[in-house]
């Protein structure tokens, strides 16, 4: 019997989903299922194309982090070095007698779809109801005779340009080398431990559960397993783990694999779930037996050379990772002898800028993204790395910061195919999301709902889990937030494909806006008379003040922007003009928000009063200004109000967290105030010890969540990252700025390629003594802009594909 297909009937329905009437009531969303492949998101591998000349780099020409020490099986999260193939993902130990690899699938989540209220009219917000994402698998290699102690010249690596986690040692005379990657054309983690001067490996392989499931093993074709399902929500999983070598004995023992007297020894690792992205079915695949997938996976692997393996892996990383590439200035040959542990903490402690460190830091945020977002589930709050089963916010997806900053990174770093993930996650979740708006939306305890007694569209709470479901509190704002993130990624790319994809998305919300927004009387302050406006009913702003005041500036910005999103969205695909007509005269009587003539500041909550803490750290009141652009610093802006936003922004402070000093980073970027911008970088460069904020060992930034407890967050990794290139690039539509705001730590000299450019272009340039001696502009789909550097501008014109030198310019 075919290991892919071991299911003799369809098991009852999954009770996690909607129900049929649910999922086939949602006229709105039937473009979103057509849109899907509702494919699940562990299923058969493609022929893999294999490499005929090998695709590796030299050493010198890659960018590595390296340690002389290997990571602490208890401190994995911030000293374990993380591989992915943007479904299955590992944190790698690189200890010499005992390799850990703690072992994801995106996918593996408790929890359902949550469609019972609390007494407040809120989500419940647990690990059962809600759910949480959880490890699959703890994965060790044993070998006991090369302990610790008994080896020298130890080191080990992350190298990002090639995708490959390496160590090497010295035991008596010999040279142990392995290298580990997470395969993206085999799907597949891969271990190879080689030698150079005549040793062996003796050891064994084990594969455990993290849920106590049973491991088993199958002595012909020296493979162990396990599978389950979780009872609360049906979800089923496996994984399965298989080693060969061609110089040694690889046997069964038990539920462990022996291997003995061998000179190289190959490990592969598989596994997933039997989710998938269809409502219809309860996000399953019903017939999907992971575990006897997992088995066939890591045996097609065990067939192709470790060679063979790693070329294709390495080939198809490359293909990615360099789509951008950046220079920020040369570092001190002391600072490159360093390790990266060391290089850190002395960036930290003597204040000198490092900027191949600080580059490389940017780069590094790539990687994650390569490795955590391709094909599948979205990045959530850790990404795909876990060390245990109980993330604090479940790992979820937060929609109100967290997920959108996890992919402001994307277009702007040479990643726009790795953004598709965000959106068919969204896409996939909306019918349940429109069905439990409209069901639970108006329940008389839940004091967001609508005064208008209307609801329409769709809404979701501050997180969302896989599975349809929103957890915590109902978050007006997230379904206008969430889709103008995805329509931002159409102004990168001018994909009207894309764009006809995500209308439903976008469409759904502006409904649910028309539905909630209520009408008020202000004062003019051009005549001092009376008009009426339409504002946002009892609302938040995140995550701090009132909790039912009405025309938040956080809202009354994302409707804004949502409105004119849409409206410019039904002109490129010729749809629905009467509708898009009535969007553009509610737009027209929004509020918008004006300066307190008490603070100074740019007003938070349609009041001239402060009523929250003053250094809080989000910025919801400035959202406005990033990530989005109706507050400029320049003439398209009251000058008063680009004060009052500054005031406020100087106000919430510079020394906080991980992606709180990354939002504020990209803030002070767009007023190009370049000291501010990257003393918020810098300060998230701050090593993390004991659990304090900043950057772990491993890289990761680590958020303090109480005295001697820390926890990693994603999104500061990416959200600094984008500040990173926001300070080199400003672009909206119809317009580009080069080295807005250039830090002096970098202006002796440096480049970047490869950066994405609303409008539809891509730019490459190059400075020195902060000047561009080099630019060029190419395009992606966009045919107009203006470009502006040091007070000259150019009006560019360009054919789809052609490209143009901005020499003039210099």
């Amino acid at each position: 019997m075919d290991d892919q297909h071991i299911e003799p009937s369809a098991p009852a329905p999954s009770p996690v989903g909607p129900s049929r009437r649910q999922a086939l009531s949602l006229a709105a969303a039937v473009g979103a299922f057509t849109a899907l492949g509702r494919l699940p998101a562990f299923a058969a591998s493609a022929p893999v194309v294999r490499q005929t000349a090998s695709p590796l780099l030299s050493e010198d020409s890659t960018t590595r982090f390296w340690y002389q020490s290997p990571a602490s099986d208890k401190n994995m999260i911030e000293q374990g070095l993380p591989v992915g193939n943007g479904r299955l993902g590992a944190l790698v130990g690189n200890d010499p007698s005992r390799e850990v690899l703690l072992v994801t699938d995106a996918t593996l989540w408790t929890g359902g779809v949550n469609g019972t209220l609390d007494a407040d009219g809120q989500f419940p917000y647990g690990r059962k109801d809600f759910g949480s994402f959880t490890l699959l698998a703890r994965l060790t290699v044993d070998i006991p005779d090369h302990d610790l102690s008994g080896i020298s010249a130890y080191r080990r690596d992350l190298d990002i340009s090639q995708g490959v986690v390496s160590s090497s040692y010295v035991r008596s005379g010999v040279t142990y080398e392995r290298r580990i990657f997470a395969s993206h054309p085999d799907d597949a983690i891969v271990l190879h431990f080689s030698q150079k001067g005549g040793g062996r490996y003796t050891g064994s392989v084990a594969l455990a559960g993290t849920h106590d499931e049973k491991t088993t093993a199958d002595r012909t074709r020296a493979y162990a397993s396990f599978g389950a399902s979780f009872p609360d929500n049906g979800l089923r999983y496996g994984a399965a783990v298989t080693a060969y070598s061609s110089t040694g004995a690889v046997v069964v023992d038990g539920t462990r694999i022996t291997f003995a007297g061998c000179k190289e020894l190959t490990v592969v690792v598989s596994g997933g779930t039997n989710y998938a992205p269809d409502v219809r079915t309860g996000y399953r695949a019903p017939r999907l037996d992971p575990e006897a997938l997992a088995r066939t996976k890591v045996l097609a692997a065990a067939r192709c050379s470790a060679a063979s393996l790693l070329h294709s892996h390495v080939a198809d990383h490359r293909e990615l990772f360099e789509r951008m590439d950046v220079s920020l200035g040369r570092s001190s040959a002391r600072q490159r002898g360093l390790d990266t542990w060391e290089r850190v903490r002395a960036r930290h402690t003597g204040g000198e800028p490092d900027p191949e460190l600080e580059a490389s830091y940017l780069q590094f945020a790539r990687y994650l993204m390569i490795a955590g977002s391709r094909d599948n589930l979205p990045v959530a709050l850790q990404g795909l790395w876990l060390d245990g089963n109980d993330p604090d916010w479940m790992g979820d997806y937060h929609t109100d910061i967290n997920i959108q900053m996890n992919y402001w990174m994307a277009d702007r770093a040479g990643l726009s195919g790795l953004f598709g993930a965000f959106a068919d996650y969204c896409l996939a979740q909306l019918p349940s999301w429109t069905d439990l708006t409209h069901e639970l939306y108006q329940d008389p305890r839940n004091r967001y709902r609508n005064s208008t007694g209307r609801v329409a569209g769709w809404a979701v709470a501050f997180s969302t889990n896989i599975h349809g479901g929103s957890g915590w509190w109902w978050h007006p704002g997230g379904s206008a937030w969430l889709a103008n993130s995805l329509y931002e990624h159409y102004e990168y790319t001018l994909d009207k494909a894309y764009l006809a994809k995500i209308y439903p998305l976008l469409k759904g919300a502006v409904e649910f806006w028309e539905a909630r927004l209520i009408t008020t009387t202000v004062t003019d302050p051009a005549t001092g008379g009376s008009r009426e406006v339409l504002i946002d009913d009892k609302d938040w702003s995140p995550e701090h003040g009132p909790q039912d005041a009405k025309g938040i500036t956080y809202a009354q910005e994302l409707v804004w922007a949502l409105f004119g999103n849409y409206r410019t969205a039904t002109e490129a695909l010729g749809r629905d003009a009467a509708y898009s007509r009535t969007v553009g005269a509610l737009r027209e009587k929004l509020y918008l928000p004006e300066v307190s003539p008490t603070s100074g500041w740019l007003q938070e909550w349609m009041s001239p009063d402060n009523l929250g803490e003053s250094t809080h750290r989000h910025l919801s009141p400035l959202i406005g200004l990033f990530p989005g652009d109706r507050i400029r610093p320049d003439d398209s802006t009251p000058q008063e109000i680009v004060d009052g936003a500054t005031a406020l922004l100087t106000a919430r402070g510079m020394e906080n967290f991980g992606w709180a000093n990354a939002w504020r980073s990209l803030c002070w970027a767009r007023l190009k105030d370049a000291d501010k911008a990257y003393q918020l970088v810098v300060n998230n460069l701050t090593p993390s010890i004991g659990g304090t904020n900043g950057t772990a060992p491993n890289l990761f930034d680590i958020y303090e969540v109480e005295k001697g407890r820390g926890i990693f967050q994603i999104e500061s990794n990416f959200g600094t990252a984008a500040a990173m290139i926001e300070m080199l690039v400003y672009s909206r539509p119809g317009h580009v700025e080069l080295l807005p705001a250039l830090p002096a730590a970098w202006a002796a000299s440096g480049s970047i390629t490869g950066v994405g450019v609303r409008g539809g272009f891509v730019v490459d340039l190059r400075w020195r003594s902060g000047k561009i001696v080099e630019a060029r502009l190419r395009s992606v789909g966009g045919r107009t802009t203006t470009v502006a550097f040091g007070g000259k501008t150019r009006q560019v014109s360009l054919a789809p594909g052609a490209s143009v030198s901005l020499q003039d310019m210099v």
